[in-house]
């Protein structure tokens, strides 16, 4: 069952990225305007992202946590800033949108994944004892 939900997470993750660079690209191309129910979508995509791999289950692993907790902050700090890009001819516009849209399907899976990094920084064998441990 394991196995299974790791092969879904990696799709899911995958499927994640994917959507936000095509969303990003068709922004401007076809719509003025992102839809609310796509970033909605991207956003719940990457919340079941995050949860599959907090428990250790999904595509990010305990050992590359840290690797992606750097890269989800300069994601975010990109998209954030993404108006930068916009004073680019042409092609700037599409980097701002696939920016923000990376940023908003990550933003999920960051936070839970933090809030799982604080919780394994700051515990001890005492909580461990009281709290079963949660599976890596």
């Amino acid at each position: 069952m394991e196995e299974l939900f790791k092969k879904i997470g990696s799709w899911l993750f995958l499927i994640g990225i994917l959507m936000a660079v095509v969303i990003g690209l068709l922004t401007d191309a076809i719509w003025t305007e992102t839809p609310y129910y796509v970033t909605i979508m991207l956003a719940v995509l990457g919340f079941v992202v995050g949860v599959l791999s907090f428990f250790a289950v999904g595509s990010i692993t305990q050992e590359r946590v840290p690797t992606f907790l750097i890269a989800a902050l300069m994601l975010l700090g990109i998209g954030a800033s993404g108006t930068l890009f916009a004073n680019l001819d042409v092609i700037g516009v599409y980097f701002q949108n696939i920016a923000m849209m990376l940023a908003i399907f990550v933003a999920p899976a960051a936070g839970i994944l933090a809030i799982r990094a604080i919780w394994d920084a700051g515990k001890s064998k005492e909580i461990e004892k009281v709290i079963p441990k949660i599976p890596r």
